[in-house]
């Protein structure tokens, strides 16, 4: 679980619920007509934008945001110089017995146990990170999507509750139902944007980056693999995919060491 999703996002929720109980009466921020508009005519003007394939899919995509098993740069790159030194070593038949934990550096490795052209291990390769990063890049488009839509439809419901009390001028009762849905439909297109759908689309663009960043550094371990690179070489070759503050620290510890 990612707990800085949920922690956010709750806790963002959990502070203005908890503005809207201390502020007086809870029943005064609920209003099903302001909801539809929002909820319902975000969501359906979004289907505009993208396939209903997509819209669907993009729920499993999400779910990345708050179930992700994070892989670690550092460990991958000590896994691929393990592999390097045994396929040096023993050559990439000495790979069959090696245990694999990441799915994307074994489909590599195998395909160079398999004796396939190192160009055409890495054009598979380099197109499965495509596709992998378009799929991911669908997902984050369509919850960016939801973020400007439901604002769009607070506008609108609040226009529609403008219009219906102006109209009833005259009978006092029906200007508070009117008013209500001006107001909320706004409140409601604010909150779910800038507390679910745009910090969602965030969290996976940041979740995208993270993994072209790993695979990057699988294809050019499988590459550094199959050439035969000396592994020490390789390791400063994969450590370039390090971010700033994890070389920082590689290197100290490489200083260290000696």
């Amino acid at each position: 679980m990612d707990i800085a999703t949920l922690l956010g996002m709750f806790g963002a929720l959990g502070v203005i619920i908890a503005a809207i109980f201390v502020g007086g009466s809870a029943s005064s921020f609920v209003d099903t007509p302001s909801l539809l508009i929002v909820l319902g005519g975000g969501a359906l003007a979004n289907l505009v934008k993208f396939p209903l394939s997509q819209t669907l899919g993009a729920f499993k995509v999400a779910s990345r945001a708050f179930v992700h098993k994070p892989t670690s740069s550092q460990s991958l790159i000590q896994e691929c110089i393990e592999l390097a030194t045994i396929a040096r070593r023993e050559g990439l038949l000495g790979l069959e017995s090696a245990e694999i934990s990441n799915e994307f550096l074994d489909k590599g490795v195998q395909m160079a146990i398999d004796g396939h052209d190192p160009a055409f291990v890495k054009r598979v390769l380099n197109k499965e990170i495509n596709l992998t990063i378009e799929h991911n890049e669908t997902g984050e488009a369509i919850f960016k999507g939801l973020g400007d839509s439901f604002p769009a439809m607070g506008m609108i419901g609040t226009l529609v509750g403008l219009v219906q009390m102006m109209s009833n001028m005259s009978d006092p009762k029906a200007i508070g139902p009117a008013m209500a849905v001006a107001l909320l439909t706004t409140l409601y297109g604010a909150v779910l944007a800038n507390t679910v759908a745009l910090p969602i689309a965030d969290k996976l663009a940041f979740r995208t980056a993270e993994e072209r960043r790993n695979r990057s550094l699988i294809l050019e371990a499988v590459d550094g693999i199959q050439e035969g690179l000396n592994p020490r070489v390789l390791e400063s070759l994969l450590a370039t995919y390090l971010p700033d503050g994890a070389k920082d620290a590689e290197a100290e510890n490489k200083t260290k060491a000696a």
